[in-house]
């Protein structure tokens, strides 16, 4: 077990981790002259036939308050379009226009491989140790958030 004077330090390097690779992503969107925020929402869209508003803030990093201010530039940009859903008079369905699908084909796997540029100094399975750690933490947070920041061992 990680003793409370070195988690510290771990925090802090997630942090830096963190911040330094939105950097590195952001580097590459803004040269498709859109932000992190616009372009989650254009890969979240891809090969999807569109999405409710609801379901598209679930699956992106984007906050409910800033979801609808993001969808309005990128409708201004052309890429996206809001239709009637043809099942829920009230809803809203987001999808990406022809122009928009065009970007995400084109812009996607180039995304994808200059992030995987990351990891070409990492062996198979030092990455898949990377994957289980930080599936191991997310899993500790959502339990910890679950309990309103109790672990099972304070319940006892």
């Amino acid at each position: 077990m990680t003793t409370p004077t070195t988690f510290p330090t771990v925090l802090r390097e997630l942090l830096r981790t963190h911040q330094a690779f939105l950097a590195y992503a952001a580097s590459h969107v803004h040269k498709l002259d859109l932000t992190l925020p616009q372009f989650d929402i254009i890969i979240t869209l891809g090969n999807t036939p569109g999405l409710p508003y609801k379901k598209l803030g679930e699956k992106t990093l984007i906050t409910k308050g800033t979801l609808t201010g993001v969808i309005s530039r990128l409708e201004d940009k052309g890429l996206v379009q809001r239709v009637a859903s043809e099942t829920d008079g009230r809803s809203q369905i987001i999808r990406l226009t022809e122009v928009g699908k065009t970007l995400f084909e084109s812009s996607f796997p180039e995304h994808l491989s200059f992030i995987g540029r990351l990891f070409s100094d990492y062996a198979p399975e030092e990455v898949d140790a990377l994957e289980a750690a930080l599936k191991r933490l997310h899993e500790a947070v959502v339990t910890m958030r679950k309990n309103g920041g109790e672990s099972y061992a304070d319940e006892e």
